[in-house]
């Protein structure tokens, strides 16, 4: 049996843009043949895929950092070079992604197939032939392709289960599940006998059928660390029903049942309103009376009790006939998670800036747009720095510092690069 691993970090890198070519047509009675460079190819995106065919996230501990193709430079006589094949990372159906740079989540592969992009290839540089104008006809310049995107993320896999099954140690849940499905998880007579979820299908009696999980270490102090819980009780957020399995020969069980619901809400307030069906175990060794006065007790709390036998199988069918029947009236649970990260203008170029005065002298200008600029002009060529310094005119950049009271040779930093500021010149 292979481990549950429901945690992992990994490191995803999309694919650098290709290089613009500096290229001339030079070609035998071609007459004054001009710039001839091709631009440079996309690099590829990183994709996230939902599959039902992995249950755990063991690969990513064996592989830790996925990279894509870079798009292939530009080429003489106009050619373009070759894009970058796009990397899609198949997760299991149920993971939420959290950037570790910024904390958010970012996206949620809660159904089969859904994909995310998570980070955008660069674009390819544009080649020296893409510059020619009726007033420039020979220039000297190309431009690099967009740099990669790095993305740190950290990936936590929360089970998709229609019943998750709730309850101290020993209350029986891994029994049940034994008993109702073909699942063979480990079962003994001491705490902690179940240290990762099992998951079970339990066939209907019509074919199809629903997935059962068993949530381990639940016990008081669970939402604050405290046991197996901790761990665990994520998966229980995306079951439509909750079967809490109580052991009758504990003299504490309304305790225990009360302890744990508690728990739950304080995980999740909205767990205190999922459907929960009391499942009263090992009448087998639980006299009538004792039964009788334990069912009633729970009947206050709960108008929803029934008592088994996972040794017997007492029960178990009037049990089970229960839950083909809830499940069909409740409606598929969507957990709206949070998700803080705008992927699509995270991905792309966004037009707006924010400037910051460092200090007296120096203004920082920051955002999407002007980093990827920064990102492809050459430094040392004075027509692409001429070019940039364009861009950043038209977008409004130096009528936004003349409001600020910038003055001449004032410093302006954008995106790492810096430049002094003239009056005159803008």
């Amino acid at each position: 049996m292979s481990a549950f691993i429901d945690k992992a970090k990994i490191k995803v890198v999309s694919g650098a843009g290709g290089n613009g070519a500096l290229a001339w047509r030079r070609e035998k009675y071609v007459d004054k043949g001009g710039p001839f460079g091709g631009d440079g190819g996309k690099g590829a995106d990183v994709y996230f895929i939902a599959t039902s065919d992995m249950s755990t996230l063991l690969d990513f501990t064996h592989k830790s950092v996925y990279k894509a193709q870079n798009g292939e430079n530009g080429k003489s006589k106009n050619c373009h070079g070759k894009n970058g094949a796009d990397l899609y990372i198949k997760m299991p159906v149920g993971v939420v992604v959290r950037d570790l740079k910024t904390n958010k989540l970012i996206a949620d592969l809660d159904t089969e197939g859904k994909t995310v992009l998570i980070a955008k290839g660069g674009r390819g540089g544009r080649g020296n032939a893409r510059f020619a104008t009726a007033q420039k006809r020979a220039p000297q310049f190309c431009e690099p392709g967009e740099p990669s995107i790095e993305r740190e993320l950290e990936l936590e896999l929360k089970l998709i289960a229609d019943v998750g099954l709730l309850g101290l140690p020993n209350a029986g849940k891994s029994s049940l599940i034994s008993v109702v499905s073909a699942a063979k998880p480990k079962i003994a007579d001491y705490p902690f006998t179940t240290l990762i979820p099992n998951l079970g299908v339990v066939r209907k009696p019509e074919g199809d059928g629903f997935v059962m999980a068993d949530i381990p270490g639940l016990i008081e102090g669970a939402s604050a660390g405290l046991g197996l819980g901790h761990e665990f009780l994520r998966h229980v957020q995306r079951c439509k029903l909750l079967l809490h399995v109580i052991d009758m020969a504990n003299e504490s069980n309304i305790e225990n049942y009360k302890k744990i619901n508690s728990e739950l809400e304080k995980f999740d307030s909205q767990l205190s309103q999922r459907k929960q069906i009391v499942v009263l175990n090992k009448s087998d060794i639980v006299d009538e009376e004792q039964i009788e006065s334990i069912k009633e007790k729970f009947l206050q709390l709960n108008n929803e009790v029934f008592v088994i036998s996972t040794v017997t199988h007492k029960g178990v069918k009037e049990l089970l006939d229960r839950i083909y029947i809830a499940l069909e009236e409740i409606e598929d649970i969507r957990i709206e998670l949070d998700i803080e990260e705008d992927l699509e203008s995270y991905n792309n170029d966004d037009s707006n800036y924010e400037i910051v005065k460092l200090n007296k002298n120096t203004y920082n200008i920051t955002g999407g747009k002007l980093k990827r600029l920064a990102s492809v002009t050459d430094i040392k060529n004075s027509a692409q720095m001429k070019r940039f310094t364009n861009i950043l005119d038209a977008m409004g950049v130096y009528e936004n510092l003349r409001t600020r009271g910038i003055q001449n040779n004032d410093t302006i930093i954008v995106a790492g690069i810096e430049l002094a500021y003239n009056d005159d010149y803008y």
